[in-house]
């Protein structure tokens, strides 16, 4: 009797903060946005804790920040100017497209499950060069659900043509973290990105750099 083959792995990456470090080009469209209403400017440093949830409550969050109320218009005007100027200074995370190519040739699957609008993320991806190595991605316009919704990742998983008992979630955010615990996936808290440590909280392991997912990952599906 021959032996039965394992579905084969999916690994699903978060963008912003975990894949490519956007922190520079999303300060910059907001920044323009900021002035374009006489508004004050952020700091990088202000804009990270505001990146999570897709571009409209980036934008929702800022103009509070400044006593505002956010229009639909002021989000499609942020996320037109950074898609105009994208990559711009966006960079993948060192060790990233060294870890994806060594994480494909094992045999793994990979998938992106951002906030972001998916064709924004795809524009991006295809900027950068890595599109390529993407089954699927998932965008926070994709779905009915976004994260922390599980199915925005179970759907993400799908897509790529993976399975939830074989897939591991990476990313910097709380919302990722709890995806992946609704969806009953392990979870890799990327260490480096925009989210504070302490959204590690229910992770199932914690990476410190790009290049540890490649050990780490199957590890956990073992």
């Amino acid at each position: 009797m021959s032996k039965r083959l394992q579905p084969f792995p999916t690994l699903v990456l978060d963008l912003d903060g975990t894949l490519v470090d956007s922190l520079a080009d999303m300060t910059a469209s907001l920044n323009r946005l900021m002035a374009a209403w006489g508004l004050a400017t952020f700091a990088a440093s202000d804009v990270a804790p505001l990146v999570g949830d897709g571009t409209s409550k980036l934008v929702e969050r800022a103009f509070s920040a400044r006593g505002r109320s956010a229009e639909a218009r002021d989000a499609e005007a942020f996320l037109a100017d950074y898609v105009a100027h994208a990559p711009g200074a966006t960079h993948p995370y060192p060790g990233a497209p060294e870890a994806l190519s060594a994480l494909r040739k094992m045999g793994w699957e990979l998938a992106i499950c951002t906030n972001k609008p998916a064709a924004a993320t795809r524009s991006l991806l295809d900027a950068l060069g890595l599109a390529r190595c993407f089954a699927a991605v998932g965008g926070g316009d994709s779905f009915a659900a976004r994260k922390p919704d599980p199915d925005h990742l179970l759907g993400t998983i799908a897509a790529a043509g993976g399975k939830a008992s074989r897939a591991v979630m990476v990313g910097d955010h709380a919302n990722d973290m709890d995806a992946a615990r609704a969806a009953d996936v392990p979870s890799i808290f990327a260490a480096w990105g925009y989210g504070a440590p302490a959204m590690a909280a229910g992770a199932t392991a914690v990476a410190r750099q790009f290049s540890e997912l490649a050990t780490i990952a199957p590890r956990l599906l073992r």
